[in-house]
C-alpha cells in the first residue's frame, strides 16, 4: 500500500489510486476542526467555509491525479502543488482559523509566531529560502524518490504558506501587521523580486533542470523541455492574480475607511 504520492517508474494512466494518508491528512484536520468549533460557539460560518475549502485545496494538491503527477512525471504540475498550497490552500486555513483556536493550537508557540508575523522581513525571507531550497535539483531528486521525502515536502510547502501569509491574515491581532500599506508593499516584495530567478532558469534554460522529471516516462507529446517551461511560466505568472487581488482588496478597504466619516 501507498500511503503518500510518490515518485513511480511506471508509464502514467488515467487509471484512479488510492492514498490513505492522504485522505486521513485531509479528514483529520476536518474532525478535529469541526469538533473545537462545535464546542464553542457561537459559530462562525465564514470561518468555516474558509478552513473547509482550505482543506479541499490541500486534498486536491495531495491526492490523485495531481499528487501523483507532481511527485514524479511533471515538472508543470509539481509547481501547480506549490502554487496551491502555499498561495491558496494556506490563506484560506489563516482565514479560517478563529482567534481562540490559533492560540489553542498554538501554546506556547504564540509569542514567537505573533513576533514572526510582525517581522516581515524574516516571513518574505524564510518565505523566499524554502522556495529556492524545495525547488533545488538536488532536493527535488531526492525528497520526491520516497513517500516520506514526498509528505515533507508537501508539508514544507505548507508551512511556507503560512508563513507568507502570517504579516497579512494571522489569526493573532497582535501577530500581523495593521497598516494596509506594509501589508501591501510586503507582499509585492516577498513575492516577486527572488521568485524571478528560479521561475526565469525554468522557463530560459535549454536543458531540463530536474533529472526525476527529465528521465520520467512521458505523458502525450509534452517534452521535458517544454514541461519545464510551463512551470517557470507559473511560477512568473500564477501569483499575479492572487497576490494583486490582495492587494486590490486591500487597496480598496483602505480607501473606503478614509472615505467614512468621522
Amino acid at each position: 500500500m501507498i500511503w503518500w504520492c510518490v515518485a513511480l517508474e511506471e508509464p502514467w494512466t488515467w487509471d484512479w489510486d488510492p492514498y490513505p494518508g492522504v485522505w486521513l491528512a485531509t479528514l483529520v484536520p476536518l474532525a478535529a476542526y469541526a469538533l473545537a468549533v462545535r464546542r464553542h460557539r457561537p459559530l462562525d460560518r465564514r470561518r468555516l467555509g474558509f478552513f473547509v475549502a482550505g482543506m479541499i485545496v490541500f486534498w486536491l494538491a495531495s491526492d490523485w491525479p495531481l499528487g501523483v503527477l507532481g511527485a514524479g512525471y511533471l515538472a508543470s504540475a509539481h509547481m501547480l502543488q506549490f502554487l496551491l498550497y502555499t498561495l491558496v490552500g494556506a490563506p484560506l486555513l489563516l482565514l479560517g482559523t478563529p482567534e481562540w483556536l490559533g492560540r489553542r493550537l498554538l501554546g506556547r508557540l504564540t509569542p514567537p509566531v505573533a513576533w514572526l508575523g510582525r517581522s516581515p522581513v524574516v516571513c518574505a525571507v524564510v518565505y523566499n529560502l524554502m522556495l529556492a531550497v524545495t525547488h533545488s535539483p538536488g532536493t527535488v531528486e531526492v525528497l520526491r524518490r520516497s513517500q516520506l521525502g514526498s509528505f515533507t515536502m508537501d508539508l514544507l510547502w505548507m508551512v511556507a504558506g503560512f508563513i507568507l501569509w502570517l504579516p497579512v491574515i494571522s489569526p493573532l491581532p497582535e501577530g500581523r501587521l495593521t497598516s494596509p500599506w506594509p501589508k501591501m508593499l510586503y507582499l509585492f516584495l516577498a513575492t516577486a523580486v527572488v521568485a524571478v530567478i528560479p521561475a526565469s532558469l525554468l522557463t530560459f534554460s535549454t536543458t531540463p533542470v530536474y533529472a526525476i522529471y527529465e528521465l520520467a516516462p512521458r505523458i502525450g507529446s509534452l517534452t521535458a523541455r517544454e514541461d519545464q517551461q510551463i512551470a517557470g511560466i507559473l511560477m512568473k505568472l500564477a501569483t499575479i492574480p492572487v497576490i494583486w487581488g490582495t492587494i486590490a482588496v486591500l487597496w480598496f478597504r483602505y480607501a473606503k475607511q478614509e472615505e467614512a466619516p468621522v
